[in-house]
């Protein structure tokens, strides 16, 4: 078995001060790009120099994942970050290569005998650290958390094992002890080592961003968080799926990037008036992350297969891509992500819901499509909550159906969120945007809107069939 890196319990105090002298530290930035509550870095910094280091890795940056709207808010993040340690006397130091060899090259560079990062639960970044590990026999690595309120594995059901259902582990979550939330180091002192310039978005992938990317970094992101905190945490419970009212945070790409601490905000938010439903959504995303770290399969394979034979239908996924399957409220949230790189959550449930149960294609699909766009793409919640929607998840409901017209008008009631995104329909007032099918033959004409893929009615009839015939096929 190869050798998993030491582990620095969840309660770790404060790193003690640096002793001069020591050897440097290495500290490997991968998805935790911040300076506050960062227990790999302040551990790191105690050693007296550190070396703060970010790699572009040549794998990742070759694979479908890496994508222009993920990559510019890394590269904003990356700058903020540098400015951050830049102003505690230090610098982040910039490779691009293999990883693997060069963490290893900088490490040996300054002569450390410790690599610090943060733990991550993906197959791939399991992979990395197992690598790091085991390709560096004279290094110490140490995982901290730090991506995560409370990390995978802290948190079993009785029996032992991980909790495979929500609610039992959001009651166990709650009563964990957390660790304590850190201050950024007040200095450091980085050693003398080569790097390379930040590079330009387009050094790094081809094509362009969506047009109305949000902006990334630690001190947007803080700022951000804060002023939502004092406009709309109290109403979060009522608003969270207010489609045209945009109330929620829009924080996830900052948790996906590590641009703030999950602890932090779960810290500080926790015992605030109306804080619990959004907590909840923290635990949602620590709850999907245990389960993948105890299932790496799960990321791209049914959590629990039902035997499906889903539709290949090519004009139909594209129509599904592109915003325009005839269903409004689909369509408007298609055409945010694509102009926004984010999509509103409520919007993300319908939308995901039309493409498994209205055209019955398969959520690996979807799931690729929204890691194309969405900023705050990650594994774990991105494609555990596709399988949520799908049925093949930890809760394996297939008879989750939304309704796209009945969810329209019940969380865009005025039809102002469609006609947000949607220019073709900006003329149709109030609730009859949601049932353009219903206006009259020469108004249709004029709108150039398309008219519905599939009729919503039969398509859901014929999806209980495909159950229906399965679930005979299992009970041979």
């Amino acid at each position: 078995m190869p050798r998993r890196p030491d582990s620095v319990p969840t309660g770790n105090a404060a790193a003690p001060p640096p002793v001069p002298g020591c050897v440097p530290a290495v500290v490997v930035f991968t998805r935790d790009l911040r300076v506050h509550d960062h227990p790999a870095l302040v551990a790191g910094a105690a050693a007296g120099g550190v070396v703060p280091l970010f790699v572009f890795d040549d794998a990742i940056l070759g694979r479908r994942f890496a994508r222009p709207n993920r990559v510019r808010y890394l590269l904003d993040a990356l700058g903020a970050l540098d400015t951050a340690l830049a102003d505690r006397g230090g610098r982040l130091v910039l490779r691009r290569g293999d990883w693997i060899g060069e963490v290893l090259d900088v490490a040996r560079a300054v002569g450390a005998d410790t690599i610090h990062l943060s733990d991550d639960v993906t197959p791939y970044a399991q992979r990395r650290i197992e690598a790091l590990t085991t390709a560096g026999p004279d290094l110490r690595v140490v995982a901290h958390p730090g991506t995560t309120v409370v990390p995978p594995g802290t948190c079993t059901p009785a029996g032992g094992g991980p909790f495979q259902v929500f609610t039992p582990y959001y009651r166990r979550w709650l009563e964990v002890p957390r660790r304590p939330v850190l201050a950024p180091p007040r200095s450091l002192t980085v050693p003398d080592v080569a790097g390379v310039a930040l590079p330009a978005l387009a050094d790094l992938v081809a094509g362009d961003p969506s047009p109305d990317l949000a902006p990334g970094g630690e001190p947007v992101a803080r700022a951000a968080l804060n002023r939502w905190v004092k406009a709309h945490l109290a109403e979060y419970g009522d608003r969270h799926d207010d489609l045209p009212g945009d109330a929620t945070s829009r924080v996830s790409a900052a948790l996906r990037f590590g641009c703030v601490s999950p602890a932090e905000v779960e810290h500080k938010l926790r015992h605030r008036p109306g804080a619990e439903p959004f907590v909840r959504q923290l635990c949602w995303r620590d709850f999907y992350a245990q389960v993948l770290a105890a299932r790496p399969d799960a990321a791209w394979g049914d959590y629990r297969a039902r035997g499906d034979e889903w539709n290949t239908a090519d004009a139909h996924f594209a129509a599904w891509c592109e915003g325009r399957t005839g269903y409004p409220v689909v369509d408007a949230g298609m055409r945010q992500l694509r102009q926004e790189g984010f999509m509103h959550n409520r919007a993300r449930m319908i939308v995901a819901s039309f493409l498994t149960k209205d055209l019955y294609i398969d959520w690996r699909r979807g799931a690729q499509h929204f890691l194309d766009w969405l900023v705050d793409g990650e594994i774990a919640n991105n494609n555990l909550n596709w399988q949520w929607t799908a049925g093949t998840g930890t809760d394996t409901n297939p008879h989750r159906i939304f309704n796209p017209t009945v969810q329209g008008q019940r969380f865009d009631p005025q039809g102002d969120y469609v006609r947000r995104y949607v220019p073709e329909l900006a003329t149709v007032a109030g609730r009859a945007v949601h049932e353009p099918w219903e206006l009259p033959a020469e108004v249709r004409a004029g709108l150039g809107y398309p008219e519905p893929v599939v009729d919503h009615r039969a398509a859901i009839a014929d999806y209980k069939d495909r159950l229906a015939a399965l679930s005979a096929r299992r009970a041979r």
